[in-house]
């Protein structure tokens, strides 16, 4: 049976295998979950958050060791995957400090007379499909709210990510959690359909593909579970007003960059007024053509490898469509020819609606810069899309920015910066981007029971 496994982005060597659980153990561990769901919820708020602290702490602890797995596992490099793990780390405490405050009762008014209260309660096992691009922090978002809600875990982690996965278990378990209040396994996509129907498992969350998305989506429609869908994004990066052009360059160069470019909320469509076009597009260009990869796990590295061989082509191939139909190359383009999952910074230009770049995601260094005659057109353009996550606006005029913002169709819109994140800021998008909120305390309630209790006189 094919199992999960460590293959290497920037060898192309496989470090390590784990075989993929049984039919038998997916069972065994949504009984688990569902066994310690009854005792978990029942634990003291102050008890879980005490343990989801010590969580953090162990990462702080041991981010350079997790840092250097991921670079091994995905090839980030190893500054990068530290941040990845601050922040982690950062989102345990958040909830921790912040669960008690979200879950207060709500009073509420009652035209008829009496009294009535929403109480936040738990729902049950909650299934969490994880992505490979951030392997700490997508399940530091979807783990620590729902933990201290009360509800407990079945994680699938992406079939590349078995060490990290792994890790994060061992974490819980040495912070005190509870075994099987978060249970990790090796399960197959062949075997999530079975998961969800399981009528122990009250919900699922999944970061991941649109494709993905939409087929947990529909086996959770079928089964009438709650799903949040974190999926693509194609976000547009406007540059409509700016006295600092070099400044808005390094941003769009940074937005585009990050993890090398495997990230939903990327600025993947740089769209730019008339008046900053040529300037902008030699600048950006330059700035692009200085990102040189390196070996993830030395710590000067900024640009590590894709994270696998087919990545690299699924890139490549998008490039050369756009590129055969009359786009400009004006960087890059191709695979760099080595052992493991390499490719050049790439910048385009020129790219119509025939083209497939235009339409799809592309997830890695591809960078589509566009001309567009005023503000009315950089907006058309930007929501051209069926994708909604997010969107960056720069500009001076902060009236543009309001007007601008309300305009776009988007989850997220970021004036003057590339797309980020905190744990208070909720995160999520619309259209084909998915369905739902993480961070903050919009994360708290996505598999909550708004339990309505209501008193007559």
């Amino acid at each position: 049976m094919a199992g999960y496994q460590v293959l290497n982005p920037a060898t192309g060597k496989v470090e390590s295998e784990f075989p993929r659980a049984t039919d038998a153990e997916v069972l065994e561990a949504v009984a688990r979950a569902d066994e310690r769901y009854a005792s978990w919820r029942e634990t003291p708020l102050e008890e879980r958050a005490a343990i989801i602290h010590r969580v953090a702490e162990l990462y702080r602890e041991r981010s350079e060791e997790l840092a250097e797995i991921i670079a091994r596992e995905m090839g980030k490099p190893v500054r990068q995957g530290a941040g990845e793990v601050g922040i982690s780390a950062d989102i345990y405490d958040y909830y921790a400090n912040n669960a008690a405050e979200f879950l207060k009762e709500e009073e509420l008014s009652v035209a008829s007379g009496g009294r009535a209260v929403v109480r936040m309660a738990p729902t049950g096992v909650i299934l969490g499909i994880m992505p490979w691009n951030y392997p700490y922090y997508q399940v530091a978002r979807f783990a620590a709210p729902n933990l201290l809600l009360g509800n407990t875990i079945v994680l699938k982690h992406a079939s590349n990510c078995p060490e990290s996965a792994q890790a994060i278990a061992n974490i819980f378990a040495e912070a005190g959690l509870p075994e099987g209040a978060y249970v990790n396994i090796f399960a197959s996509s062949s075997q999530v359909p079975s998961i969800i129907e399981d009528p122990r498992v009250q919900g699922v969350s999944i970061t991941g593909s649109e494709p993905a998305g939409r087929s947990v989506a529909e086996v959770a429609g079928r089964n009438l579970k709650k799903c949040v869908l974190e999926l693509g994004g194609s976000d547009p990066f406007l540059v409509l007003d700016t006295e600092d052009l070099d400044t808005a360059v390094k941003i769009a160069v940074g937005g585009r960059m990050s993890n090398g470019g495997q990230a939903c909320n990327a600025s993947k469509r740089v769209i730019v007024v008339d008046a900053y076009y040529e300037t902008f597009v030699e600048k950006y260009v330059e700035r692009m053509a200085r990102i040189t990869p390196g070996n993830p796990l030395e710590a000067g590295t900024r640009f590590g490898p894709l994270s696998s061989s087919g990545a690299v082509d699924e890139l490549v191939e998008l490039v050369e469509d756009a590129v055969s139909k009359g786009a400009n190359l004006r960087l890059g383009g191709k695979r760099i020819e080595q052992d493991g999952a390499w490719m050049e910074p790439t910048v385009l230009t020129d790219i119509t609606s025939d083209m497939r770049l235009y339409r799809e995601e592309a997830f890695g260094p591809v960078a589509s810069i566009y001309r567009v005659a005023d503000e009315q057109e950089a907006i058309r353009l930007a929501n051209d899309s069926t994708f909604g996550l997010g969107s960056s606006v720069i500009t001076t005029d902060e009236t543009q920015a309001n007007r601008v913002a309300d305009q776009l169709e988007a989850g997220m819109v970021f004036i003057n910066s590339a797309g980020d994140t905190e744990p208070d800021l909720p995160f999520g998008g619309v259209k084909a981007s998915g369905i739902g909120r993480e961070l903050g305390r919009f994360g708290m309630e996505e598999f909550a029971n708004r339990k309505l209790v209501r008193w007559t006189e």
